[in-house]
Order: C-alpha cells, then structure tokens, then sequence
C-alpha cells in the first residue's frame, strides 16, 4: 500500500508516517513550507515541499506519484488566510471563491472533494493510530473536585455549541464562568488568554465537532499542552474520548502527574 501524507503542523504528521511504515505502507509526504517540520523527512519514504498556496502543485504531485489515498494530518493555521505575503495560485483562489465561507471545514471540505474527483480516496486521518485515541476515563493519578468536574459538564455543553459552529474546539472555564473560547489564534492562545482572566485553577475542556469528520482536524494534545497548563497553574484539561489524540501518550500522561494537572476523557 502507498499513502500521500499531506501534512500540516506539529508532531502528528511524524507519529502517522511512523505508525504507517511499521505497518509496511510507503508514504510520500507533501510538506507546507510554512507549517510542517522538517523532521518529517527522515520518517517518510519520499517528501515533497509546496507553498500553503499551491494547490495545483498538490495535485500534480499526486498524479506523477500514481497515489489513489491520502492522509491529511496536522492542522495548517487559519490565520495564514490573512497573510498577504503567501502567493496563492489559480487553483487555490478558484477554491477560496467557490466555497460558501472560509470556516475550516468549509476549506478542507473542499479540498477533500477536489481529491475524491480526481480519484484520490481521503482515508481517516487516525488510520494506523488507534493507541493514540483514549477510552472514557481519568487518565491521570490526579482527582478531581466537585468544582472540577462542575466546571467540566458546565463548559463540554459550551464547546461542543462552539464546535458545531466550527468556531473553536477549546473552551476555557473556571466557577462556571467562560474565560474564553477558541477562535482562530488557536487552542494555546485560548488557554493563555483563559488563564489571564481566571488565574490559577482553570478548567479546559476540549472537544471533536458533533459528526467530526475523522479525516481531517482531528482534536489533539501532547507534552506541549501538558507544560503550558503546568506554567498557567490550570486544574484539568478534559478531552472526548475515542476522539481526541494524545501525542506521546505515556510521556504526556507522566507530565501532567508530575506537573498536578488532570487529565480526563469525557
């Protein structure tokens, strides 16, 4: 089996290309020169380089490699939309002016058909991972308080209202007050700006859209996460179970109990 990697940000793209070859996939990757980590390269069989703009190049390469299936993983910054230094080719602003709304869904949706056209199947982005997505649980050695787990019920409505409105996926929470939601700067800036408001004993919770589309913009947390809510001084972070990934699972999940910070899939 080959697989096209089509890979955004973060540590996500790596643990897929890894997790894929040890199941015998070859993957050609295709990098966005302003998002994906060049460590991506010594964990792929071939890897390619484009512009967050050229879109045409996307499907070029696709068709010269002969690749029937692809992955999207690692989110690319909605905020780059604004950036008027990235030169978009005809392909990409024919796409912009074709969709109904520049929401995430609304983009990747679109691309996501423009490859089924042109026979490339988009296969879920947590093929080869399902070790990564956590079942229903605390997950950490660390409890939670009745104000904790108020905060979280009070707030996982709210996310998930913000979520079908593909607004954000993170709310942040303290006494049942909303800090702050997730919008386009992205879920560390949420955090910060929560915590700015609320203080030491914040509450995150963050969640999948309703009928998340597995294929692409999957939830995710990490090591990273973990160290920004240890320096906030936040209680807990709850994630959806089943559908939110856990980079480096073992060495998240050790973070959090040394750093006193929950961890709970809801």
């Amino acid at each position: 089996m080959r697989v096209a990697l089509i890979a955004g940000n973060g540590k996500f793209p790596i643990i897929f290309a890894k997790a894929a070859r040890r199941k015998g996939v070859e993957v050609v990757a295709i990098g966005i020169k302003e998002e994906t980590s060049r460590d991506l390269e010594v964990c792929v069989d071939k890897m390619y380089w484009l512009g967050v703009g050229e879109l045409a190049g996307l499907f070029q390469i696709l068709e010269s490699e002969k690749l029937t299936a692809a992955v999207m993983a690692g989110q690319v910054r909605h905020k780059l939309l604004f950036d008027k230094t990235i030169r978009l080719d005809k392909k990409m602003l024919e796409l912009l002016s074709s969709v109904k709304d520049k929401k995430t869904d609304s983009l990747i949706g679109a691309i996501a058909s423009q490859l089924e056209r042109s026979g490339v199947k988009l296969l879920d982005s947590t093929t080869f991972l399902s070790d990564y997505l956590p079942e229903k649980g605390l997950l950490t050695k660390i409890q939670l308080d009745e104000r904790v787990q108020q905060d979280i019920e009070f707030g996982r409505v709210i996310a998930k209202s913000i979520a079908g409105l593909d607004i954000g996926q993170t709310v942040v929470v303290k006494d049942k007050v909303v800090l702050a939601i997730e919008s386009i700067e992205g879920t560390d800036e949420a955090i910060k700006r929560g915590a700015l408001y609320g203080k030491d004993g914040v509450v995150v919770i963050k969640v999948s859209k309703p009928g998340q589309d597995m294929r692409f913009d999957v939830p995710i947390i990490g090591p990273g996460t973990i160290k920004l809510l240890k320096t906030l001084k936040a209680a807990c972070i709850a994630i959806e179970a089943k559908k939110t990934l856990i980079i480096d699972k073992e060495e998240t999940i050790k973070l959090a109990d040394e750093s006193g910070v929950g961890i709970v899939a809801i």
